[in-house]
Protein backbone atom coordinates (compact mmCIF):
# COMPACT_ATOMS: atom_id res chain seq x y z
CA UNK A 1 0.00 0.00 0.00
CA UNK A 2 1.11 3.53 -0.71
CA UNK A 3 2.21 5.68 2.21
CA UNK A 4 -0.30 8.45 2.71
CA UNK A 5 0.65 12.10 2.54
CA UNK A 6 -1.74 13.23 5.30
CA UNK A 7 -1.07 13.93 8.95
CA UNK A 8 -1.96 11.40 11.63
CA UNK A 9 -5.60 11.62 12.60
CA UNK A 10 -9.13 10.53 11.80
CA UNK A 11 -10.65 11.59 8.48
CA UNK A 12 -13.66 11.22 6.29
CA UNK A 13 -12.51 9.48 3.13
CA UNK A 14 -14.35 9.33 -0.18
CA UNK A 15 -13.63 6.63 -2.74
CA UNK A 16 -13.39 8.40 -6.08
CA UNK A 17 -12.82 5.42 -8.35
CA UNK A 18 -11.41 1.92 -8.41
CA UNK A 19 -9.35 0.75 -11.35
CA UNK A 20 -6.81 -2.06 -11.74
CA UNK A 21 -7.24 -3.05 -8.06
CA UNK A 22 -6.32 0.47 -6.90
CA UNK A 23 -8.72 2.90 -5.27
CA UNK A 24 -8.27 6.67 -5.48
CA UNK A 25 -9.36 8.01 -2.10
CA UNK A 26 -9.79 11.65 -1.12
CA UNK A 27 -9.40 12.63 2.54
CA UNK A 28 -11.40 15.39 4.23
CA UNK A 29 -11.14 17.05 7.63
CA UNK A 30 -13.94 19.38 8.74
CA UNK A 31 -15.30 19.45 5.18
CA UNK A 32 -11.95 20.50 3.68
CA UNK A 33 -9.92 18.34 1.29
CA UNK A 34 -6.58 17.47 2.87
CA UNK A 35 -5.15 15.02 0.38
CA UNK A 36 -5.62 11.95 -1.74
CA UNK A 37 -3.92 8.64 -2.32
CA UNK A 38 -4.06 5.45 -4.31
CA UNK A 39 -4.58 2.47 -2.03
CA UNK A 40 -4.93 -1.24 -2.69
CA UNK A 41 -8.60 -2.02 -3.15
CA UNK A 42 -8.37 -5.02 -0.82
CA UNK A 43 -7.63 -2.84 2.24
CA UNK A 44 -11.09 -1.29 1.94
CA UNK A 45 -14.10 -2.92 3.56
CA UNK A 46 -15.88 -5.08 0.97
CA UNK A 47 -19.07 -3.02 1.11
CA UNK A 48 -17.07 0.19 0.63
CA UNK A 49 -15.35 -0.85 -2.59
CA UNK A 50 -17.27 1.42 -4.93
CA UNK A 51 -17.14 4.98 -6.20
CA UNK A 52 -18.57 7.55 -3.78
CA UNK A 53 -18.33 5.25 -0.76
CA UNK A 54 -17.81 7.23 2.44
CA UNK A 55 -15.35 5.85 4.97
CA UNK A 56 -14.07 6.90 8.35
CA UNK A 57 -10.33 6.26 8.43
CA UNK A 58 -7.55 6.63 10.96
CA UNK A 59 -4.05 7.37 9.69
CA UNK A 60 -0.98 6.74 11.79
CA UNK A 61 2.58 7.14 10.55
CA UNK A 62 1.34 7.51 6.98
CA UNK A 63 -0.58 4.20 7.04
CA UNK A 64 -4.30 3.49 7.19
CA UNK A 65 -4.85 1.84 10.56
CA UNK A 66 -8.64 1.69 10.78
CA UNK A 67 -11.21 1.86 8.01
CA UNK A 68 -14.97 1.79 8.53
CA UNK A 69 -17.59 1.99 5.79
CA UNK A 70 -20.34 4.54 6.50
CA UNK A 71 -23.45 3.38 4.59
CA UNK A 72 -25.75 6.09 6.00
CA UNK A 73 -23.33 8.90 5.13
CA UNK A 74 -22.83 7.37 1.67
CA UNK A 75 -26.60 7.35 1.06
CA UNK A 76 -27.00 10.89 2.44
CA UNK A 77 -24.27 12.28 0.19
CA UNK A 78 -25.69 10.50 -2.83
CA UNK A 79 -29.15 11.92 -2.11
CA UNK A 80 -27.76 15.44 -1.60
CA UNK A 81 -25.85 15.27 -4.88
CA UNK A 82 -28.97 14.06 -6.71
CA UNK A 83 -30.99 16.88 -5.14
CA UNK A 84 -28.46 19.48 -6.33
CA UNK A 85 -28.51 17.99 -9.81
CA UNK A 86 -32.30 18.02 -9.90
CA UNK A 87 -32.47 21.67 -8.78
CA UNK A 88 -29.94 22.70 -11.44
CA UNK A 89 -31.85 20.77 -14.09
CA UNK A 90 -35.06 22.52 -13.09
CA UNK A 91 -33.40 25.93 -13.36
CA UNK A 92 -32.17 25.12 -16.86
CA UNK A 93 -35.63 23.87 -17.87
CA UNK A 94 -37.23 27.03 -16.49
CA UNK A 95 -34.84 29.24 -18.49
CA UNK A 96 -35.52 27.28 -21.70
CA UNK A 97 -39.29 27.73 -21.22
CA UNK A 98 -38.98 31.53 -21.12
Amino acid sequence: MTELDVEDGTYTAVVDAIEDDLARVFFEADGTDVGSALVDEDVLPTEGRHADAILTVTVQDGVLQEIEYEPDQTADRKAAAQDRFDRLSNRLSDKEDQ
